[in-house]
């Protein structure tokens, strides 16, 4: 089955990174040389994705103009013998479509996704979180393999996991798999935030997911859950529960996923990709006294 759709929830407010995202949205920020959501474009690209529907929200309109193709800049460069920048604007000639849905109340990631049901319109699809990035500088091709073990398990969903420290724990979504320290796993259940010493695993979920349609009818019947929102985590347990197949994807071990959702993932974010950086890398290294390595700071 060929799926070429993705949902990229980008509504939320961004609070933990205030005063940051007082008036700018979160997946806007600057890592290296390109915004948050720019990577995961790109990446979705790489994966095959022609059409990405942004779930938006108040104050987003930033993601909508940078995804737009700026002809009046096009124009100036060109004019103005500053040609050479016109190289940094080569995304907007990726060959998708995107589109844009508004999430008018603020209830989770589950509702979000909800949102997407009448655009998806019953085909799988592809869910990316707007502020994680995977892989350093966006080489990540998680979703090509998710797809093809969505395709090969005849799963209801897919989802990309990866081990986490213990005092993380409880800011995502943990996998009971069914093998254990298999790459590849069926899911038991999946718990939302739990406390670290009663969670099953220390396998987080890592912003990615496959699924089937299926889950919109999951998602309508899912009620409130922690912190007074629709839990797209709660969705996948119901599906688990139902029976269906649930199908976990463990991350590559020479790769990790940049989660802009507080300072110090950010912070970390910013120093990994400027340092390396093929142009400035090897300046800022020799500054702060240090040796980029493949395996990314813990």
């Amino acid at each position: 089955m060929n799926i070429d759709l993705a949902v990229v929830p980008v509504a939320g407010r961004g609070t933990r990174l205030l005063p940051l995202t007082k008036s700018q949205p979160k997946e806007m920020l600057p890592v290296g040389r390109k915004p948050v959501v720019q990577y995961v474009v790109e990446e979705l690209a790489r994966c095959g994705m022609k059409r990405i529907l942004f779930v938006t929200g108040p104050g987003k309109t930033a993601i909508e103009n940078h995804f737009d193709i700026d002809a009046e800049l096009i124009t100036y460069l060109r004019e103005s013998g500053k040609e050479e920048y016109l190289a940094h604007l080569s995304f907007e000639r990726e060959d998708i479509e995107y589109f844009y849905v508004r999430q008018r109340r603020q209830l989770g990631l589950g509702h979000a996704v909800l949102c997407a049901r009448r655009f998806v319109n019953g085909q799988c699809f592809v869910v990316a979180l707007g502020d994680s990035i995977l892989g350093l500088h966006e080489r990540s091709r998680i979703v090509e393999v998710m797809i093809e073990r969505f395709n090969a398990t005849a799963a209801a969903a897919v989802i990309n996991f990866e081990e986490v420290a213990t005092e993380e724990i409880g800011e995502y979504g943990v996998a009971l798999p069914k093998q254990q320290n298999a790459e590849v796993f069926e899911l038991l259940d999946i718990v939302e935030k739990p406390d670290p010493e009663r969670a099953p695993s220390n396998l987080a979920v890592a912003g990615r997911y496959v699924f089937s349609p299926v889950i919109f009818d999951a998602l309508t019947e899912t009620p409130l859950g922690k912190g007074g929102e629709i839990q797209l985590t709660d969705a996948i347990r119901q599906l688990i529960r139902e029976g269906r197949k649930v199908i976990g994807v463990r991350m590559p071990p020479n790769e990790r996923r940049y989660d802009i959702g507080h300072f110090e993932s950010y912070f970390r974010a910013v120093v990994e990709f400027a340092l390396a950086d093929e142009q400035l890398g090897h300046r800022l290294r020799r500054y702060f006294g240090v040796e980029i390595t493949n395996t990314p700071m813990k």
